[in-house]
């Protein structure tokens, strides 16, 4: 059947995309009939334009709606938007403010900063170069608008998926302020204020202040056991830092942001912008689906070493839960015969440096001795209740964030506009989170990453009258910068291996684009765009094997001498192939060249209106994501790993049509794209890197409608069916028990089969004034929340439901009262299978209620 339904879009039988926006965020009090309060403005085409005069996918939330429906920041836009996937998180990142983004199938789900996002996230018109800090919060927005679809031509590079363009609220002409106090589960207190200040005829500004706080729904517990064990302190380690926090899942932050409107003349408007977002709380919750103890094979179990004097089983793989058992319960005569000596019975840290050596784990277990036992890792740590853990380790996530934006406007004639945005932000981010489930020290990761961009971008927009013939173009440049370092730590098996890896990063790029959009007569039009981009990027990667993990497979010390037949006695640093005998712990190798990249994109489209009612369009747009390199390494790296720009070209023929005097828009798409050189995270050893794995082909359809019932019932519904299946594969990784592998015909991940939503909202009058009950439900199949295909990741099918009920007082005060995840649907959000010894993720949040007192006057 959905085979069937795709190759029906395929042939143009459905068609284009909706605005999810209630009436009243259409044109304010003025407008006076349903065809008014159905025009949606947006800027999707760089320009004000009626959402349904724009021939692209897009999807638009007003602030009112967002409010309604208890939408506090960009990833919870995904629970309502079809063939959209937005995640507060992603693999290894520990913390909420790294957005997982996928739209249409095609985005990112890595933080890391040598990584480019494949949706663009936009505020004001600035781009938010990394996927941390790109989960915006959305107090008193004007909009959002989500497009779908690779828009390369005007908003370029990174936005192979789509983008998401954050519009935030224009001051007003008059003193006016708002604001709301929200309470609700998990001690939650939210308070949003804003204020319009016009300070002059001619000069007007805004503020907006918000506060959000809430603690985790994930409470650490005591592990009840009658074993005597070590607990081992969180700061044996490098870390990031080393907060801990009773609860994981929390929200502590807070937003002051500005704007000020300067329009000297009727040809002149400045816009500057300026923001800042602190946030201080707990890291995102981990559950344990699995622990993986006696998978692949534990390269300290039976058999002969592979390499004589090694601790490798042959075929086996790398299992450090596997490995930390052997070592805890092995009599030093079973490690002997295992040539494990090295891994068991040297202290635990950096070989290099004493003051970070802790106590070795040999034998600890059966040594006589309890007040040196550890805990066995075993399956009994498999989270049972995923909103309790027996983590007692670092669970921490800070991010500050400031940026300021000047938007230029002149007229140069009442047909021509030159435009300058200019934007400046800093990004500061830690996070640190403990990923065992247990007391132990078994597995710990923490990150932290700086950032600053600038943007430069001028516009010339023109709009032309040529006979009956309207012409409306776009030429621009773009000027992009930025320079980022990270350091991210990881320590497994209770410090049999731990790593550290530093990154700086410089990108530089530059763009040329236009777009014409020619409506040759009242019935046909016709749009041509392009863009050529050029990028430069230079890094350093200085990924530490702190642990001296590969000194100890080989049992060779890293200030001691190995034997290489037919070469003699070397250094171990050569014996285990380190690229830098000056730097015997480095894992990469120095000096990594630069790499440019460049990419001319397109896009192509006619418009056919055979009313003034409806609007059908066809379009064949590309979209371009640039390379790099892949940075975590857990065994030497002699040339970098380095991963091919990816590229994404979408054919797409859609309907947008206004019918019954406004009361009714139905949008309908259907759409292909070829998607090449894939980017994917998977796990290699202890490590996610990223590589190209091929081509994909993703096809789909989707329906959005908005219906007008009168003057007290609407409804917006949205439906949206998608199919991927990977080919040509250039990189493979085999099925398991554990993973259905990267394999010929594979799905991608975070592609559900099919998305459905409806959302009624009925306005019952009382006296002067008004109730309004609104409810969200929103249905999502099965889909792969890892690029391998674990089982135990996979998201279920869920039926999510979200109601509030509003009391609207003439007086301008409200009261509110909703739930959200009303029938408690859980489900993993992002994780891996880890060859750490684990399968582990994070889990959404669990259903919570919340009232609101609102304000305005």
């Amino acid at each position: 059947m959905k085979k069937a339904l795709l190759l029906v879009g395929a042939c143009g039988a459905a068609l284009s995309i909706s605005t999810q926006a209630n009436a009243q965020d259409a044109s304010g009090p003025e407008a006076d009939n349903a065809r008014d309060k159905s025009v949606i403005v947006v800027s999707a085409q760089r320009r004000e334009q009626d959402a349904q005069e724009v021939p692209i996918a897009l999807t638009v939330f007003g602030g009112d709606a967002l409010e309604e429906r208890a939408i506090a920041d960009v990833s919870q836009l995904g629970n309502v938007t079809p063939n959209v996937t937005l995640d507060a998180g992603t693999p290894f990142a520990g913390s909420g403010a790294a957005l997982g983004a996928s739209i249409r199938g095609i985005g990112q789900n890595d933080f890391a900063v040598n990584v480019d996002p494949g949706v663009g996230v936009y505020v004001d018109g600035i781009f938010l170069a990394r996927s941390v800090g790109a989960n915006v919060t959305l107090p008193d927005v004007e909009r959002v608008e989500i497009l779908k679809g690779p828009q390369g031509t005007l908003f370029g590079r990174n936005t192979i998926g789509g983008a998401i363009n954050v519009v935030t609220r224009t001051p007003g002409h008059e003193f006016a302020m708002s604001g709301s106090v929200t309470v609700g589960s998990y001690e939650r207190l939210d308070i949003a204020a804003t204020i319009d200040i016009p300070l002059a005829e001619t000069l007007r500004t805004n503020v907006t202040v918000a506060s959000n706080n809430r603690r985790g729904f994930q409470k650490r517990v005591p592990f009840v056991t009658n074993e005597r064990f070590v607990e081992e302190s969180p700061r044996i380690f490098r870390e990031s830092g080393y907060d801990t926090n009773e609860y994981a899942g929390g929200i502590n932050d807070w937003t002051i942001r500005g704007k000020a409107i300067w329009e000297p003349t009727d040809r002149f408007t400045a816009t500057i912008s300026g923001d800042y977002y602190k946030s201080d709380t707990s890291g995102l919750p981990n559950v344990i689906l699995d622990v993986l103890e006696d998978f692949g094979g534990n390269f300290a179990g039976p058999g002969a070493p592979a390499i004589p004097g090694t601790a490798l089983t042959p075929g086996a793989g790398l299992n450090f839960a596997g490995v930390y058992n052997f070592c805890i319960g092995a009599t030093q005569a079973e490690i002997l015969a295992r040539n494990a000596q090295s891994f068991c019975n040297n202290p635990r840290g950096n070989e290099l440096l004493p003051n970070e050596q802790i106590s070795p784990l040999g034998s600890v277990n059966v040594d006589g001795d309890p007040n040196n036992d550890m805990l066995v890792w075993n399956d009994r740590f498999i989270s049972s209740d995923w909103d309790e853990s027996f983590a007692t380790g670092i669970n921490f996530s800070k991010t500050e964030t400031w940026g300021l934006s000047a938007n230029l406007a002149y007229d140069l004639s009442d047909q021509i506009t030159l435009r300058s945005i200019t934007g400046y932000r800093e990004l500061s981010w830690r996070s640190g989170f403990d990923a065992d489930n247990s007391p132990g020290s078994f597995f710990t990761v923490s990150n932290m990453a700086d950032q600053s961009q600038f943007s430069q971008e001028l516009q010339l927009l023109g709009n032309f009258d040529i006979g009956t013939s309207q012409l409306d173009l776009v030429l621009g440049a773009y000027y992009f910068e930025e320079e980022a370092n990270a350091l991210d730590h990881v320590a497994i098996g209770a410090g049999i291996w731990t790593a550290e890896g530093p990154i700086d990063l410089e990108t530089e790029s530059v763009a040329f684009f236009g777009q014409a959009d020619w409506r040759v007569t009242e019935w046909l039009g016709f749009t041509v765009g392009a863009r050529y981009t050029e990028e430069d990027k230079q890094i350093d990667i200085a990924q530490t094997d702190l642990s001296s993990f590969n000194y100890d497979l080989l049992n060779c010390p890293v200030n001691g001498t190995g034997f290489i037949p037919g070469v003699g006695t070397v250094p171990c640093s050569v014996f285990a192939r380190f690229p830098h005998p000056d730097e015997p712990l480095r894992l990469y190798t120095r000096d990594t060249p630069p790499r440019n990249f460049s990419n001319f994109s397109m896009k192509l489209g006619v418009q056919l209106h055979p009313t003034d009612d409806v609007m059908v369009y066809g379009s064949y747009t590309e979209g371009y994501k640039s390379g790099g390199w892949s940075t975590r390494a857990s065994v030497p790296i002699a040339a970098p790993i380095v991963f091919q720009e990816e590229t994404a070209a979408t054919f797409e023929a859609g309907v947008k049509s206004t019918l019954f005097d406004g009361r009714l828009q139905a949008n309908l798409a259907a759409f292909s794209t070829s998607y090449d050189d894939v980017q994917l995270l998977i796990q290699v050893g202890p490590n996610p890197q990223i590589g190209n794995f091929g081509t994909a082909t993703i096809r789909g359809i989707e329906a959005d409608f908005l219906i007008d019932l009168g003057d007290y019932v609407s409804i917006t519904a949205s439906a949206g069916l998608m199919d991927s299946e990977l080919d040509e594969l250039t990189n493979t990784s085999a099925p398991n028990y554990l993973q259905l592998g990267l394999v010929d015909g594979a799905e991608l991940l975070k592609v559900p089969d099919v998305t459905f939503n409806i959302s009624p909202r009925i306005d019952v009058p009382v006296g002067d004034h008004a109730i309004v009950l609104l409810a969200d439900y929103t249905y999502t199949s099965k889909m792969w929340n890892d690029s391998q295909r674990s089982f135990l990741l996979r998201r279920p099918e869920t039926n999510v439901i979200n109601a509030s009920v509003t009391f609207e007082h003439d007086d301008g005060w409200s009261i509110a009262g909703g739930v959200t995840n009303l029938t408690e649907e859980r489900f993993i959000v992002n994780g891996l299978t880890s060859s750490a010894g684990q399968v582990y993720g994070s889990p959404n949040r669990p259903r919570e209620f919340y009232a609101r007192l609102g304000f305005e006057f």
